[in-house]
C-alpha cells in the first residue's frame, strides 16, 4: 500500500497577495484525511492581518478588510497556532500534502519572522517534510501537457471535485484528491517512500525551475530568474525570482505567474 491510499495531512493558505516576502496570510486550513476520503480533523483559522486587504485578493477569496477586522483573530496568535499545527503533523511522520509548496511555506515562514514566532523549520531541527507537492508531482510524471496548471486544472484533469475554489478548507481537500489520483495513475510514484518522494520533489522543482528561466530567457528576458528552492525559500534571497510562486490572480498570464 502507497502513501496515497494511507492518511494525508493538507494545507493550504489564502493571503493579501502573492509576495512571499511582503504579504500576510487571511485564512488557514489543515486536514487530516483518512485513506477514503473522509476528514479525520479539520483546523481552519481566520486571522487579521494587520494589513488593508487589497480589493483583487479580496474578490478571489470573498475576505475583505472590514470581514477580517471584525472576524479575525489577532494575526500572531493564529500564525503561532497554525505553525505548531503543523509541526505536530510532521513530527508525527505524517505526509503533508500542500499544493505549490513553495508559496504556501515561505509565507508561514516570513509570518513568523514578521511577529518573532519560532519558524516551522525552528521548531522541526529541520526543513519541513515529508511534503507532497501536486503542482511538482503533476509536472514531473507529465511535463509536457499542455495547459494551465492551477489547481482548478489539476482538478478537472485528475477529476476531482472542487466546489468552492479559493475557500482554504476547499483547496486543501481538493490538493489532497489531486495527490491520491497522481498516485493511483503513475505506479512508481506510489510505491516511492515518502522521504525519497520528497528529495524526488526538491530535484524535480529544481529542474522545473531552470527548464522555465531557461526559457523566459531564450523568450527576451535574458536576465530572467526563477526560484528553484522547494518547499522553502531561503530566508534573505538576494535576488528576487521572476516566477512568482503564488496562486492565480485575475489578469495574470501563466508566464509572469506561478501555478498554484
Amino acid at each position: 500500500m502507497g502513501w496515497h491510499q494511507e492518511l494525508l495531512v493538507s494545507f493550504d493558505l489564502e493571503t493579501t497577495g502573492t509576495d512571499v516576502e511582503q504579504d500576510r496570510i487571511i485564512t488557514a486550513a489543515l486536514i487530516r484525511l483518512e485513506a477514503d476520503g473522509g476528514e479525520a480533523l479539520r483546523q481552519t483559522w481566520l486571522l487579521d492581518p494587520g494589513v488593508p486587504v487589497p480589493e483583487e485578493a479580496a474578490a478571489i477569496h470573498g475576505m475583505t478588510t472590514a470581514h477580517v477586522r471584525a472576524h479575525g483573530r489577532p494575526a500572531a496568535a493564529g500564525i503561532e497556532q497554525i505553525t505548531a499545527a503543523l509541526a505536530a503533523a510532521l513530527e508525527a511522520g505524517l505526509p503533508l500534502v500542500v499544493m505549490n509548496a513553495r508559496y504556501d511555506l515561505s509565507l508561514l515562514d516570513r509570518e513568523c519572522r514578521r511577529y518573532g514566532l519560532p519558524t516551522l523549520a525552528g521548531r522541526l531541527g529541520r526543513q519541513p517534510g515529508p511534503v507532497v507537492d501536486p503542482l511538482v508531482l503533476d509536472k514531473h510524471v507529465d511535463r509536457y501537457r499542455k495547459g494551465k496548471r492551477t489547481l482548478q486544472a489539476l482538478c478537472r484533469h485528475y477529476g476531482v471535485p472542487l466546489d468552492a475554489a479559493h475557500e482554504a478548507g476547499a483547496d486543501a481537500v481538493a490538493a489532497a484528491g489531486v495527490a491520491r489520483r497522481i498516485g493511483e495513475r503513475y505506479p512508481t510514484v506510489a510505491g516511492t517512500e515518502l522521504a525519497a518522494l520528497h528529495a524526488l520533489q526538491e530535484k524535480a522543482a529544481a529542474e522545473q525551475a531552470a527548464s522555465f528561466q531557461q526559457y523566459l530567457r531564450r523568450s527576451g528576458d535574458p536576465a530572467a530568474i526563477v526560484e528553484a528552492a522547494w518547499p522553502l525559500i531561503p530566508y534573505q534571497r538576494t535576488r528576487e525570482p521572476r516566477e512568482d510562486p503564488a496562486p492565480e490572480l485575475p489578469g495574470q498570464t501563466p508566464a509572469a505567474r506561478g501555478t498554484a
